[in-house]
């Protein structure tokens, strides 16, 4: 099906705005120091290539430096990869940078025309019905590959070079509040992080906390359920029982699993015969995990439905003594430096990390009194609604960029002349 030309722009091939060339190919020794060079990993990472992103040099002579120069608009492509993925991705040179080069991993594309906008082109050659062109015009034998045959017949819409600009503007827009959102995000969980090292370490104390802390070993304190190790296949969505698997605890945003509402897998009653209830306060933990961050990742059952919930496969449910441990307090064991740093020891595997009920046992804690524990707990579980609500917010500013994307760059949505120019 032919694409719809919006009125005023019109259909270009790559061939048609862009001069190609291959980059420069140069012994491991002349590389470390002189002259800023364009990589494959810059132009992957960075869809606008500033001067900060160019990180590697190489030694050239001067000829060698005029035949591979990199210039302000200079659109550059990923030449070579291991996936068709990464293939043909596209950066812009935003900043200019006296002598810079690149190389031969990555193709040089110098506009023909002053009617391009580069970092309009940048975000073009990124939008998903480009991006789907380029991968198939690549081909693959042990490694995907492009070239400037291939890419040269990638076909774009054009619009007037005013219309490009406020393009821009408006995406431009969208990507610095993107950008502030994700700083505040992690500016954030810093924060958080920081609050937690000193609360469990007691080295910072709740305003009318001062009473001494005793140490617990959590085996004394903690009887375990009884749980049912099915895998994805044996579960179903419409049987009243449900059912935690270990790999939605740990694609879990929060650390506490509201059971009656979250939407979860069902099992037949008949297949967890015997099989422990979780109620609320109980925490499951993850006994399995690919790699060191998921060790101990776990979730405080905060509520639970009528039909009841199961523990599932790789998982470990321990009910702890509520005089002992308040609920709230346990979502966040996970954080605490001790119990951490103690089930990290004990983790065990090559390609799966592994705990037992015998590990958490041995856990030995300093422990505020409950009352401080419940502070605590309300504490971070207010950091970490602020942080959802980043979280949501980033997500919500994710989706409409991807749509004025589609809109904008496809001529469905088309900008007035009172839009602000980038």
């Amino acid at each position: 099906m032919t694409q719809a030309v919006p009125a005023g722009w019109r259909m270009v091939c790559l061939s048609d705005i862009l001069d190609f060339k291959n980059g420069l190919n140069k012994a491991k020794r002349f590389f470390g120091t002189g002259t800023p060079i364009v990589n494959f990993t810059d132009v992957l990472c960075h869809p606008l290539l500033s001067r900060s992103a160019i990180r590697g040099c190489v030694t050239l002579e001067a000829q060698e430096r005029r035949r591979f120069s990199a210039c302000r608009g200079d659109v550059f492509f990923t030449r070579t990869s291991e996936s068709v993925e990464e293939i043909g991705t596209a950066s812009v040179l935003i900043d200019d940078i006296p002598k810079a080069v690149f190389s031969g991993f990555v193709l040089r594309g110098r506009p023909r025309t002053d009617e391009l906008d580069p970092v309009f082109l940048a975000y073009c050659l990124r939008s998903s019905a480009v991006r789907a062109q380029i991968m198939a015009t690549a081909t693959y034998t042990t490694r995907a590959l492009t070239n400037t045959r291939l890419l040269g017949r990638v076909r774009l819409l054009l619009p007037p070079l005013e219309e490009q600009r406020r393009i821009v503007g408006a995406l431009v827009r969208t990507d610095n509040l993107i950008v502030s959102l994700q700083r505040s995000l992690v500016k954030q969980k810093l924060i958080q992080q920081g609050i937690m090292q000193q609360l469990f370490t007691g080295k910072t104390r709740l305003p009318g906390f001062s009473g001494s802390w005793r140490t617990v070993r959590l085996g004394d304190h903690v009887r375990y359920l009884k749980t049912v190790a099915l895998a994805r296949a044996e579960l179903d969505l419409d049987s009243p029982l449900r059912y935690l698997h270990y790999g939605d605890i740990h694609n879990s945003r929060s650390v506490n699993l509201d059971a009656a509402c979250a939407p979860m897998p069902r099992v037949r009653a008949v297949q967890a015969l015997s099989v422990g209830h979780l109620g609320v306060g109980d925490l499951v933990i993850a006994d399995a995990s690919e790699d060191l961050d998921g060790v101990g990742k776990s979730v405080e059952i905060t509520s639970v439905p009528a039909d009841g919930v199961v523990a599932g496969l790789h998982t470990i449910a321990a009910r702890f003594d509520q005089t002992v441990l308040a609920n709230g307090f346990k979502a966040y064991l996970q954080y605490n430096p001790a119990f951490r740093n103690r089930l990290v020891q004990f983790a065990a595997g090559t390609k799966v990390l592994g705990i037992t009920k015998s590990h958490v046992s041995s856990v030995v804690l300093a422990l505020p009194p409950v009352a401080e524990q419940r502070a605590i707990a309300g504490v971070l579980q207010d950091f970490a609604a602020g942080i959802e609500m980043l979280g949501t917010s980033l997500a919500k500013a994710q989706a409409i960029k991807r749509g004025m994307l589609q809109q904008l760059l496809a001529g469905r949505t088309r900008l007035s002349h009172k839009d602000p120019v980038c």
